[in-house]
């Protein structure tokens, strides 16, 4: 029988401290944007320009909560992605946003596993992070992408707009509804061999209306013994009772089935080059190794009723069940198997050799719900215009578990040539958790002047959180309520022009781990108060689109104190801070037949006030203190409908270790592609054609240090891809 290694124990659970690697950058068309959005839920009759754009600076981030006011004079940092924005560059995950977007990278991205992202260099939380049409849903899992009309991604502190939440900034995924009429069906193939259809098709007549999307996939990527498949299928419909009410609901069901990929790692006090190692390589490779399976199931339903002019109430609720069985031969550190020593534990031995491990949860369920209540609309008070949302959210989580596999079965080698034997023996107990919560918000946008505005909200949270192990041990459970305020003060300088002053807070809530060597073992700790002030300035017109954005973030950062191995050796508690700084710039210039999309952020993370002075001025690993995303696209005159893209990404260096003594080098990628419009009778067809990493650029993607282990994450091989779209 195999035996747990002695780092086993210091884990909540090992489910949740298996690292995931990075994902390969999905091989998606390099193209963006043809028209605006709302022209672009199917190909037109007419021949689009093609033209590229990360934002929309006339379009509202509903995420927000301050209704339909433009981003543009909005007091806050966010990306808005459209539909047509999504499909042209291949949008098919999470993951993919990093392609778009400076402030956004990666944290742990797999394929075969859910995506991670990180914004302003925090990890997003996958539990309490991410929105679906704006209520909460759970992450942990492959989110499709074939329903959604678009991808909002609010930066910064978010303790406004969710409960509890890492400080980064929030992604809210709005789905398809129906419209007048939609129709298009889309082949698509990817390098080695994934080739996959979808279909999107609706009408909306007589105040009713319907939408359907399904799709199905063959997954065969470039990476080795990763072969999968997935599909999708979601309905919306809507009935206009009379003209003053309106019902809207849908269903969406999932399915992916995919061999997850693990991450490389140090080779001893060394770190591998990154042209030494084939991306291609998949170490989770056994002839046991049995794929990831998610499945997901979501409903919603939305009431709304106008109550005057510009007086809405709204009632909208919505439930999220997600299965999974997750499998794989993992690669961790390198352990004796009589003794379970290991060196080293966090990194693979200097000869390329690590250990693997049997892991295996299956029959994983996690289940959401959600119903916010809300009256939103314009109203004048005291002579002052005021834009507001108030209301109450109500949410349930539960998680439930069986037993896992967990077992040191031999020794693997970078080459991914080992065979070891498997071992699934539900070795240990997983923690099944329930949570539930209460939020009133209140959302307040007053226009003090033609040129003066005031920005004002507060969500108040009462928490309840119980967690027990499967085997009846190990239970804890807590209250908890918290407050967190957020202001802003916008000026409009010119029709064009706005500068804005903001300040808010995030909040994050957890318990010391419930085991003996924690003298506050199972105790609620105190709340996480994390605060940002961001100043900026954004300029919009017709041609040109620009915002800058200074932004400092502190978020508490909690430290284990005394020696853990103990009984009762040691105290969580909070212990200095993490402080973020940086400067966001973004841009879209329309010119003639050129259009020219960029954005850049300079970050300055460093640890700050903690008791020992040594991690005083470190930086966190995996966050890069520069990014630049450009994209380019230009129409041809002697072709009309044909337009050439580019794209090009850099990343400056990241630390590996937490002691900062180890960092990778920082990288840059190109991109080519196009994208060609054309009538074929009645019907238009929108082909897409490209090739990533162009110049098969080897480097390490991403470095995540996590549960006490580093990783090397290399950027995906040479990828070519093509697609057409077809009107019905």
């Amino acid at each position: 029988m195999a035996h747990r290694p002695p780092f086993f124990i210091r884990c909540a659970s090992p489910r949740q401290r298996l690292p995931r690697p990075s994902r390969l950058a999905l091989a998606a068309a390099l193209a963006l944007l043809a028209g605006q959005s709302a022209a672009q839920d199917a190909p037109q009759a007419s021949i689009q320009t093609v033209t590229i754009s990360g934002r929309s600076a006339a379009g509202a981030v509903s995420l927000a909560g301050f209704g339909d006011i433009p981003l543009s004079r909005a007091p806050f940092s966010a990306t808005v992605l459209g539909l047509g924005q999504l499909q042209d560059a291949g949008i098919s995950g999470i993951a993919d946003l990093t392609r778009l977007d400076a402030a956004i990278t990666d944290a742990y991205n797999a394929p075969g596993y859910w995506g991670q992202l990180a914004v302003r260099g925090f990890t997003l939380d996958n539990r309490f992070n991410y929105r679906r049409d704006g209520l909460p849903i759970n992450a942990e899992t492959v989110i499709a992408q074939g329903n959604k009309q678009s991808l909002e991604i609010l930066k910064g502190t978010s303790g406004l707009q969710a409960g509890t939440s890492a400080p980064g900034g929030l992604v809210n995924l709005v789905v398809k509804r129906p419209r007048d009429q939609v129709g298009t069906a889309t082949l698509g193939w990817e390098q080695d061999g994934s080739y996959g259809a979808a279909l999107d098709v609706g009408r909306r007549e007589g105040g009713l209306g319907w939408r359907v999307n399904a799709s199905a996939d063959r997954l065969d990527p470039v990476t080795h013994n990763s072969r999968g498949s997935r599909a999708m299928v979601a309905a919306a419909f809507e009935a206009q009772i009379n003209a003053g009410s309106l019902i809207e609901a849908e269903l969406e069901w999932s399915r992916q089935s995919q061999p997850s990929t693990p991450g490389f790692s140090l080779l001893g006090d060394r770190l591998p080059s990154a042209a030494s190692i084939d991306p291609r390589v998949n170490l989770n490779n056994q002839p046991w190794s049995l794929p990831v399976v998610m499945a997901g199931r979501t409903a919603s339903l939305r009431y709304t009723q106008a109550l005057g002019a510009e007086l809405n109430l709204v009632a909208h609720g919505m439930r999220q069940r997600l299965d999974s069985d997750d499998r794989i031969a993992f690669p961790f550190g390198l352990f004796d198997p009589v003794t379970y020593d290991c060196a080293p534990c966090d990194r693979y031995a200097s000869n390329g050799k690590f250990s693997i491990w049997d892991f295996r949860s299956e029959g994983e369920r996690r289940t959401s719900d959600a119903l916010d209540v809300s009256v939103n609309g314009r109203v004048e008070t005291l002579g002052l215009d005021h834009q507001f949302n108030a209301g109450v959210l109500a949410t349930r989580y539960q998680a439930r578990f069986n037993r896992q596999a967990y077992n040191l079965v031999g020794v693997g080698s970078i080459d991914g040539l080992s065979v070891v034997p498997a071992d699934p023996t539900l070795s240990d107990e997983q923690t099944n958790r329930d949570e539930r919560s209460t939020e009133l918000h209140l959302q307040d946008a007053i226009t003090l002047s033609p040129r003066w505005s005031l920005w004002a909200g507060l969500r108040h949270s009462g928490l309840q959180r119980n967690s027990l192990r499967t085997d009846g041990s190990r239970a804890t459970g807590y209250s908890q309520g918290f407050t967190t305020p957020w202001l802003a003060l916008s000026h409009a300088l010119s029709p064009n022009d706005q500068a804005y002053l903001s300040w808010g807070q995030g909040v994050e809530s957890e318990v010391a781990p419930n085991r003996k060597g924690y003298s506050n073992a199972g105790q609620a700790l105190p709340a996480l108060k994390s605060e940002q002030v961001e100043a900026g300035f954004k300029h919009s017109e017709s041609s040109l689109d620009w915002h800058v954005a200074g932004f400092d973030i502190q978020r508490p950062a909690w430290r284990d104190l005394g020696d853990c191995s103990l009984p009762s050796g040691c105290t969580r508690r909070a212990d200095g801070q993490a402080r973020h700084r940086g400067v966001e710039v973004e841009a879209d210039w329309r010119i003639g037949r050129w259009n020219l999309r960029g954005s850049a952020m300079a970050l300055q993370a460093r640890r700050e006030g903690s008791t020992d002075s040594s991690l005083n001025g470190l930086r966190p690993t995996n966050v890069p203190a520069a990014s630049l995303k450009a994209q380019a696209a230009y129409n041809l005159a002697s072709v009309p409908g044909l337009a050439l893209l580019a794209f090009v990404t850099h990343e400056g260096e990241r630390m590996v270790l937490p002691d900062n003594s180890i960092a990778t080098p920082g990288w840059t990628k190109f991109d080519l592609g196009a994208r060609y419009s054309h009538k074929l009778g009645p019907r238009t067809l929108l082909w897409r054609v490209g090739v990533d990493n162009l110049a098969d650029q080897r480097a390490w993607k991403e470095a995540p240090y996590q549960y006490d282990h580093a990783y090397l994450y290399p950027l995906a091989p040479r990828t070519f891809h093509v697609s057409v779209q077809v009107s019905l």
